[in-house]
């Protein structure tokens, strides 16, 4: 006859094993490189762009969107910044939230080659869209076109990867290394990745193409730049540039 403590304990150690060590996010190393992955499965998890407050005023950090939610009786999970923004904290490109266009789509051209090209004009860019319990990633011209139907939109980049090809500007091999971060989606579940070092663009391509799974994949933002707020990891990154500008957070 087995101990009834010993069936407890296996019982328990069962447990433990089948509970995984994140419930969204964890590590992954890819061609020597190391990064944190988080990913949410859109039929059960509540995912959201968040950019100002009812004041109007830019939520900033993560804390800051933590709090107002929790007034709101919610609980803020995750957080990852959610695309590019310039003066106030404005969006740079397309940015929906609610159904509601709150910023239009930027289609603008900047001339040059290469690093002349600030990264979000370094074309194609794209949309990462989401609601309903379906997501995507598509370049600019083609999700202006196609006009999906989206809760919330976010515009940034270059694209990484556009169907299955890395974008053409990246260079294999290249010596520009900062941290980065991104999202894909593959099917119902949508994959968020940021960097804890640094790496160049192919690099970080080929993570969310050949490791990830994603035919289609959008930079967020680089440098400086990059935060992940996970509590279950004890992350909460300040904002490198005085405060975020969108951020995507999944909420309970």
């Amino acid at each position: 006859m087995i101990p009834f403590a010993r069936i407890i304990g296996a019982a328990a150690l069962l447990v433990f094993t089948l509970a995984p060590a994140s419930a969204e996010c964890r590590s992954e190393r890819f061609e020597g490189a190391a990064y944190t992955v988080c990913s949410f499965d859109l039929a059960k998890d509540d995912l959201r762009l968040f950019w100002r407050d009812g004041d109007g005023k830019p939520y900033n950090t993560f804390d800051g969107l933590a709090a107002a939610l929790k007034a709101e009786g919610l609980t803020l999970s995750f957080a990852i910044n959610g695309g590019m923004y310039g003066e106030s904290f404005m969006p740079t490109g397309l940015y929906v939230e609610g159904g509601k266009t709150l910023v239009e789509a930027n289609t603008k051209t900047v001339p040059g080659s290469g690093a002349q090209v600030p990264n979000f004009y370094k074309k194609p860019n794209g949309v990462f869209f989401f609601g309903g319990g379906k997501a995507g990633v598509m370049e600019t011209e083609a999700f202006l076109q196609a006009k999906p139907k989206a809760a919330f939109a976010t515009q940034s980049g270059p694209m990484l990867v556009v169907d299955g090809k890395l974008h053409p500007a990246f260079i294999e091999g290249s010596t520009d290394l900062k941290p980065r971060d991104g999202v894909c989606v593959a099917g119902s579940n949508v994959h968020f990745a940021i960097s804890e070092g640094r790496v160049n663009f192919y690099d970080f391509a080929r993570l969310f193409r050949d490791k990830l799974g994603c035919k289609d994949a959008l930079f967020l933002d680089g440098g400086s730049a990059p935060g992940l707020y996970a509590p279950e990891l004890g992350r909460d990154d300040a904002p490198g540039h005085g405060g975020y500008g969108p951020i995507v957070g999944a909420v309970e």
